[in-house]
């Protein structure tokens, strides 16, 4: 019986002993997923000239819900809201630029030049603003209208309405009629040898 009786307290200190090391296995899981978040912060503020503080105050203003009320109107049924207004040259008809895009609709991200590794990641788009849409070194009609008057750095939310997108064919997971949320980064704009911007149309 006393065996049976210690056999019982050695199963239950042992059980303890099992739920609080996995208490400190979670705890330090959960420490380190936080340590290396804000690492993560630290870098990309770093790598954009901040503080990781402003940084992630920066972020959750870009990434606010902004009410329709407050958006511009554009061409063609469009509306923007520029997030941040930037300060080099203004994108034109007939200029070649490269943009940063992400093409949301209700709220998801379908579509985005940002996949890669590292805050410098992913593949910029390229294309001549004004160029008819389906010819050489065109976008969609949505983006092209949405970067006109734009400057390099800044970065602005498009409403696109279904004629400026995908129209009644819709495209993958995107369906007929849909009005998208494009968010557009202005990168830079294409300039000749002797310091002129220029068009440039890749084949």
């Amino acid at each position: 019986m006393r065996l049976a009786a210690h056999g019982s307290k050695a199963e239950h200190s042992s059980t303890a002993d099992e739920a609080t090391r996995r208490q400190v296995t979670l705890a330090a899981a959960a420490a380190l997923s936080g340590l290396v978040q804000q690492m993560l912060v630290a870098q990309e503020a770093e790598a954009i000239g901040g503080n990781p503080l402003d940084y992630k105050k920066e972020l959750a203003r870009k990434r606010r819900k902004i009410p329709l009320e407050e958006f511009s109107d554009g061409p063609q049924g469009l509306k923007f809201y520029d997030i941040t207004v930037g300060d080099g040259a203004e994108a034109k008809v007939g200029e070649r630029v490269a943009i940063h895009y992400d093409v949301k609709f209700r709220n998801i991200t379908f579509m985005t030049s940002r996949q890669g590794i590292g805050v410098t990641g992913g593949n910029p788009l390229g294309f001549d603003v004004g160029q008819p849409a389906g010819s050489a070194g065109s976008t969609l009609p949505g983006i092209d209208l949405g970067v006109r008057g734009m400057r390099v750095g800044g970065q602005r939310r498009v409403l696109v309405p279904p004629e400026l997108g995908y129209g009644s064919r819709g495209v993958g997971e995107i369906p007929p009629n849909a009005t998208l949320q494009v968010d557009i980064e202005l990168l830079s704009i294409k300039t000749s040898a002797f310091g002129y911007r220029t068009k440039l149309v890749e084949g």
